[in-house]
């Protein structure tokens, strides 16, 4: 029997490449409506200056676009990539083309190699120009599983099931050793970390200090401490012990994982929205169930189907160049995890860390430190030009898509979709502006009323009809109201984090980072289809 032809995988190989498929359209959904104010040529963190940035320190013998690549992978490297506008414009053009292919290959149910590679290079192009807002591990893991996915589908045919192998034990068993290193790295960096993590305690905050809390995450943090510490016993098991349930070549032991695995993730999806992550983290566990299994989730027509490959034989001569494929596969895949190895055994331990520029293997964690007490920063405008008499100042709030505002609006639900701004803000409240020079330009933004930061960033913008003289930034400390009232937070101002400002004050920081002080009025079209 050959050793890189697995058998009995092949619904495995369709349930995992059209869930994939599904995901990276989500995230090409985000990237399409959020890349213009966020990385665009007049968003906060702009894209084309970054690249202009990277691309000024490297020597000119050494900045060719394939060199470059091969530091940053981007095709944004074949482009004019000092200039913003052909640089918004091709982000555009790829998440519109992302959205194209992963609909086709989750409507369709087929793809092959060109196809996922395609997929990968265009995600892999916007996350590596991304900076701050693709900061975060998903990242990475999206990179990672899609990259193994070239692997998993047929060469070139457009066939829903390989006719010449079966999928490959080799990507199986990297799927394998993805979710086995996720989980283990997950539980590994608690214990290492937040000592609420040993006493049992952790489930007494995170609910309520979570980055973007949903309506049930409320009625769970009222549950009783001891429910909260065999949530904490029940995490300890799921990421310490169950992993190594993947690794025991038995079928009951292999199910067991995966549907540990799968329903531990549905849980963390029902109780908050953390993206498309817990959304992602399924998949590689699809890959621990046989055909056996999933027999009895598809059609008779395609079970049929998967049993008359299942005994036939491929060509010898199309298996030899398949295998060797996948030999080096393996080798390169055993070579890249010798530092995410050292990484889990270390006690400096970190997480969501790549060690190569395409983030082939990677290594993952999450809440490895909990928040007690959640902060907010509130981002508050006026019309006032005199701030001499501060009780005679009305100052009027800004509102976000999730983020928790003001107290009496409903926590969201939009996993697995995402808002990158409401999440980076959730950290900024930890923080301080200084750190963070995107706030000073989104204040910016708001001071010149400009259109770009009302196109998917801000959901109520007080402000509509004229800009305001001043902004400030308060920052609140939240906790969830008693059950039975009439709003969902009580909150309580710890101080200023932003003193007042005006759009002068802040004009030659922005000049100096060489963003754009002139605002775009609304109703103008977007930067890039129209003249500066």
């Amino acid at each position: 029997m050959n050793v890189i032809c697995g058998r009995r995988r092949y619904l495995a190989l369709y349930a995992e490449m059209r869930s994939l498929a599904a995901i990276y359209g989500v995230a090409f959904l985000v990237a399409y409506n959020q890349n213009g104010p966020l990385i665009g040529s007049r968003g906060l963190l702009p894209a084309h200056l970054y690249l202009a940035r990277v691309h000024s320190r490297v020597p000119p013998t050494d900045n060719s676009p394939f060199q470059m690549f091969i530091k940053i992978p981007t095709l944004l490297w074949w482009t004019d990539f000092q200039d913003g506008a052909a640089v918004e414009r091709f982000l555009e053009l790829l998440s519109i083309a992302g959205l194209v292919v992963s609909a086709f290959v989750t409507l369709v149910g087929s793809a092959n190699a060109p196809i996922m590679t395609a997929l990968w290079l265009m995600y892999g192009s916007i996350v590596n120009v991304g900076q701050t807002w693709y900061s975060f591990g998903w990242e990475s893991q999206l990179l990672e599983t899609g990259f193994l996915a070239i692997f998993l589908v047929p060469t070139l045919s457009l066939s829903r099931l390989p006719a010449s192998c079966p999928p490959s034990r080799v990507v199986i068993w990297a799927y394998r050793w993805l979710i086995f290193r996720i989980m283990l790295g997950a539980g590994l960096i608690k214990m290492r970390g937040d000592r609420c993590w040993r006493d049992l305690t952790c489930m007494h905050f995170h609910y309520e200090t979570q980055p973007v809390p949903n309506p049930l995450a409320f009625y769970l943090h009222k549950s009783p401490s001891h429910i909260h510490a065999l949530e904490v016993i029940g995490n300890h098991f799921v990421e310490l012990v169950a992993p190594f349930a993947i690794l025991i070549p038995w079928r009951p032991a292999r199910l067991f994982a995966g549907i540990t695995q799968i329903l531990f993730q549905v849980m963390l999806i029902l109780s908050g929205n953390l993206s498309f992550l817990n959304w992602l983290t399924i998949l590689p566990s699809l890959c621990l169930f046989d055909d056996a299994f999933y027999s009895k989730l598809f059609s008779h027509k395609m079970t049929e189907d998967v049993i008359s490959r299942n005994s036939s034989h491929s060509h010898r001569k199309t298996r030899r160049c398949y295998n060797v494929v996948h030999v080096c596969l393996g080798v390169g895949i055993a070579y890249l995890s010798i530092p995410v190895v050292s990484n889990l055994l270390s006690q400096s331990q970190m997480m969501n860390t790549s060690f190569d520029s395409f983030r082939v293997v990677n290594t993952y964690g999450a809440f490895g430190s909990i928040t007690k007490e959640r902060t907010e920063v509130v981002i508050e405008g006026t019309h006032s030009g005199d701030l001499s008499q501060p009780l005679g100042v009305e100052w009027v709030e800004y509102q976000f898509h999730c983020k928790p505002g003001h107290v009496g609006r409903r926590p969201c639900v939009i996993t697995p979709y995402h808002y990158r701004l409401d999440w980076l803000m959730w950290f900024a409240a930890f923080q301080n502006y200084q750190h963070n020079p995107w706030l000073v330009h989104l204040a910016g933004k708001l001071l010149m009323n400009d259109s770009i930061v009302h196109e998917g960033l801000i959901s109520h913008n007080p402000f509509q009809d004229r800009p305001p003289k001043y902004i400030r930034m308060q920052h609140y400390r939240y906790r969830y109201a008693d059950s039975g009232s009439a709003v969902w937070w009580v909150r309580e101002l710890k101080g200023s984090y932003m003193p007042p400002v005006r759009l002068q004050d802040l004009t030659p920081f922005l000049k100096h980072n060489g963003w754009p002080v002139e605002p775009q009025l609304q109703g103008q079209q977007k930067i890039g289809r129209d003249e500066l």
